[in-house]
């Protein structure tokens, strides 16, 4: 392939992940999106793959084809509650990608650079390998705290912050040797690995002083990191398609993380530092100033409730998406709106563990896009809202979050389901979230609790609705 074709196939395939990011912005143009993201990456293998850089196209087709089998058989396996430790590990192969493709790079024969030239390769292959290592490990631990495999309290060491800030001053330290060892390559391989070595503790240390409340804040930054390791791997490659997808997974991880530290009211430093939220499941009890009873309700009573309502605003959590409950809710949904309810739902930034899962489970189970709204979209209509139902939800929906100025979430911004005339708030026990907070809402005079499995919850009351005809 001459150059100029392989520098228009580049553009198409940039122009193509642009026009994907501007569709998966909206849940209506997601679908087309991707296909877009599809199209550009095929054009951006394709054209490399029959590039001048490619001198054994039999071995990167057959590594394609056994990656692309073992893609395919994950892709078919896992669950949507799944879906943010996949992030997570996928994460992770990026970044040991770019520690690999770094050291590969730097000891490669062919690579003829001098002076100036070469100073600026090696600092790009030591920038690159340095994100790559702590995108791999931090991704590695993410994964393990999504999966339960560790335990979601945040890793408080002595001295944290200083051990992490003299890391990163050796790492500064070390590239000195590095660029100064020029075609020595064993003295520069020695602390080039020694770096390494560092970038993997440094991702391990900070994502294990995380804790379980800012895990979809965390996987949203690892995906900015993966996106700049890419991007660092492109310049060490001198590929202008991956040092443009790299900038854009960089970049809109980076704003997306900003927008999420935003709806917790919390600066993106302060969930780098780390240490705010405890291991969830902790059940407390509520403060000893509030009431300390709750009002059960029976699947038969919140049936009657949303079928005398003419307002009904549904808020989801993780707890629909670990019981799959969002197939009941939408036949829910479909039998109210039959009946001239109007059926909103809310969706927090926050909700679940990754960015938009909500989202995708609701459009999983068919509801329309256009009566799924963010928070600031609906936040004031709770006051004339008959019915808040709240579906495994509960940091989000805490309303110790603007009255109680000694909670850790105060000041996050919340959906002001207490508000509405009677909240229904489905749980399988008292059990706090992930900030390990109490929840105040429970205890209200206008708040019900649905104990149970939300999906056998949310069956026993479509059930009751059918049968009320």
């Amino acid at each position: 392939m001459s150059q100029g074709l392989l520098t228009v196939s580049y553009i198409a395939a940039s122009v193509l992940f642009i026009l994907s990011l501007g569709g998966l912005s909206a849940q209506e143009s997601a679908r087309r999106g991707n296909l877009y993201g599809v199209a550009g990456i095929i054009i951006a293998i394709a054209a490399t793959a029959l590039s001048g850089q490619v001198t054994n196209l039999a071995a990167l087709v057959g590594a394609m084809v056994v990656g692309a089998a073992i893609g395919s058989y994950v892709a078919g396996r896992v669950e949507m509650t799944e879906m943010p430790e996949l992030v997570a590990i996928l994460h992770s192969f990026v970044g040991m990608a770019a520690v690999l493709v770094g050291i590969a790079n730097y000891l490669d024969p062919r690579a003829h650079f001098i002076g100036a030239e070469r100073t600026i390769h090696e600092i790009e292959i030591y920038v690159g390998i340095f994100i790559g290592g702590v995108t791999f490990t931090g991704s590695v631990v993410a994964f393990g705290k999504l999966r339960g495999l560790i335990s979601s309290k945040p890793l408080m060491l002595p001295a944290r912050h200083q051990i992490n800030f003299a890391l990163i001053l050796l790492t500064l330290w070390l590239a000195k040797p590095f660029l100064a060892a020029g075609s020595d390559l064993g003295d520069g391989m020695t602390a080039l690995l020694f770096m390494t070595a560092i970038s993997f503790f440094i991702g391990w240390h900070l994502v294990m002083g995380i804790g379980g409340a800012d895990m979809p804040v965390v996987v949203s930054m690892l995906n900015s990191y993966s996106g700049w390791a890419a991007a660092a791997t492109g310049f060490m490659l001198s590929n202008d398609v991956l040092i443009v997808v790299g900038a854009l997974v960089g970049s809109s991880g980076a704003i997306l993380s900003y927008i999420m530290c935003h709806a917790m009211n919390r600066s993106f430093i302060s969930v780098i530092l780390g240490g705010f939220g405890v291991e969830g499941g902790t059940v407390v009890a509520a403060a000893d100033d509030g009431p300390k009873d709750v009002v059960a309700a029976s699947a038969e009573e919140v049936a009657d409730m949303l079928s005398a309502a003419s307002e009904v605003i549904i808020v989801p959590g993780y707890g629909m998406a670990v019981a799959q409950a969002q197939y009941p809710v939408y036949e829910i949904t479909k039998i109210l709106r039959d009946k001239g309810v109007n059926v909103r739902f809310g969706i927090h930034p926050v909700a679940g563990r990754l960015p938009g899962h909500m989202n995708v489970l609701l459009a999983e189970a068919r509801v329309p896009y256009d009566i799924v709204l963010e928070m600031d979209e609906l936040n004031h209509d709770f006051p004339k809202t008959d019915v808040s139902l709240i579906i495994g939800a509960n940091d989000i929906v805490n309303p110790g979050a603007q009255d109680d100025a000694s909670s850790p979430i105060y000041g996050m911004p919340v959906l002001e389901v207490w508000k509405a005339r009677t909240c229904v708030v489905l749980k399988r026990s008292m059990a706090t979230g992930y900030s390990g907070v109490d929840n105040p809402l429970f205890y209200k005079s206008n708040s019900r609790m649905l104990f149970g499995d939300a999906k056998k919850s949310m069956d026993a009351v479509l059930e009751q609705l059918r049968s009320a005809g």
